[in-house]
């Protein structure tokens, strides 16, 4: 997977949120990627956005990818 194939799915605060999601999407065929916020993951900071992780997906898959979320 390439940055340009990926989009955003959701944004969550906490890597353990975070985790859950991504395995749950690839329990169900879904790669996914986390993007980090740098300081957050750096000092383990959940606040005012610092702790801000990004779940990515290939493009065109997150119809899929949400239905495998609500599920």
């Amino acid at each position: 997977m390439s940055a340009g194939d990926l989009e955003e799915l959701m944004a969550v605060e906490g890597s353990l949120e975070a985790e859950i999601i991504k395995s749950k999407l690839e329990s169900r065929g879904i790669p996914a990627l986390l993007q980090y916020e740098v300081a957050g993951r750096l000092f383990g900071i959940t606040m005012n956005g610092l702790g801000k992780v990004r779940v990515m997906i290939p493009r065109g898959l997150a119809a899929e990818a949400k239905k495998a979320l609500a599920d």
